[in-house]
């Protein structure tokens, strides 16, 4: 049988002699690993009296026990010596030159979201925000989407549960209806932010950045919208002579409502916007639907309003360059080191936005 007390002084007198990571992981060893002292005192209690057993296992417990405390205080002090240690010992020249400077670029996408903020900051938009998880009323059913609308089918939407009562949001709208709720009209704010459907491909991808707008007011009118949508997309282009034309079309959510395109021509394979008379369809927009205002509690007599939606990364894509939609998210930094932008290039209306 071990003499306990004996063991004691060993331990006191080991950790006494302790100054660095190292011996401390030697005495570690010597008393808990798999041939130390305290590890084979264990395996001897086998072997003594069951009279005296239990009391002898009682006592090493508490001995293991102390030492473990003894020794994780060790190695909070050695760690707090070596740093200490190293910031008297260690110096820094920062007035000498890097070898190698590496610069961050701006994704083009975060790029995009600066310059539409801002260009609707300058007409009295201002910046709303939602959850990118959302429930199926918020998303569908207060924005007057049917019950049997293919918007609502699996294989265009990402529910979360058997009873599809939360889903990852499909466009930025259910922001719109958040935002009615709990504030009343005048409203003018614009959503930028993330979005979900089922789809892949070189001009698709499961997420996407969409930007919704919405004004919210008493008289106005579609000649508003229209206003508004050819400030913000001459502004966006850059280009004044930008042709633009709304195209009857249908959304559960407006009344009446359109498609916007506006006119490009084809040069050497590349898109230029805003010249030639081809049309190209970027958003769509309309009034915003009686039955919208009516499920958010606004009498739809006395206020009405337009909406808007946008795919932040396909403007990206029109304005830059960009042919497949894919790499915004495949993380090469080749990629972003062509096409990203310099940290210090903030957007602003009065001297250009990509100037």
């Amino acid at each position: 049988m071990i003499d306990l007390a004996q063991l004691q002084d060993q331990i006191k007198s080991k950790l006494s002699g302790i100054e660095n990571q190292s011996e401390l992981e030697n005495t570690k060893s010597f008393f808990l690993g798999k041939k130390g002292l305290i590890t084979l005192a264990f395996k001897g209690l086998g072997t003594l009296d069951p009279s005296i057993r239990k009391e002898q296992a009682s006592k090493l417990n508490v001995i293991k026990s102390q030492l473990i405390d003894k020794l994780n205080m060790l190695q909070q002090e050695i760690a707090s010596k070596e740093i200490n240690k190293n910031l008297n010992t260690e110096k820094l020249d920062i007035t000498l030159p890097a070898k190698k400077i590496i610069k961050g670029k701006i994704h083009p996408v975060s790029q995009v979201i600066d310059e539409l903020t801002s260009i609707f900051s300058e007409i009295g938009f201002s910046v709303a925000e939602g959850p990118d998880i959302e429930n199926e009323y918020n998303n569908f059913t207060a924005l007057n989407t049917p019950e049997h609308h293919p918007a609502r089918d699996m294989h265009d939407t990402f529910y979360l549960d058997k009873d599809k009562k939360t889903l990852l949001r499909t466009h930025t709208s259910p922001v719109q209806i958040r935002t009615m709720l709990k504030q009343k009209p005048p409203i003018k704010i614009i959503v930028p932010g993330r979005t979900y459907r089922c789809d892949s491909d070189m001009t698709h991808t499961p997420m996407f950045h969409q930007l919704e707008g919405l004004y919210l007011d008493k008289n106005i009118n579609m000649g508003d919208l229209k206003g508004c949508l050819e400030y913000f997309l001459k502004r966006f282009f850059e280009n004044d002579k930008l042709k633009m034309r709304l195209r009857p079309s249908h959304f559960p959510f407006t009344e009446p409502s359109a498609e916007v395109d506006i006119s490009y021509k084809i040069d050497n394979n590349k898109i230029i916007v805003g010249e030639g008379d081809r049309w190209l369809e970027v958003l769509g927009c309309g009034m915003v639907h009686p039955n919208v205002l009516k499920n958010v509690k606004i009498d739809s007599n006395k206020f009405q309003g337009y909406a808007f939606g946008v795919g932040i990364d396909r403007l990206a894509m029109l304005k830059y360059g960009i042919t497949d939609l894919r790499s915004f998210f495949e993380g090469d930094v080749r990629w972003i080191d062509h096409y990203g932008f310099d940290s210090n290039d903030v957007p602003t209306n009065y001297r250009g936005l990509s100037k």
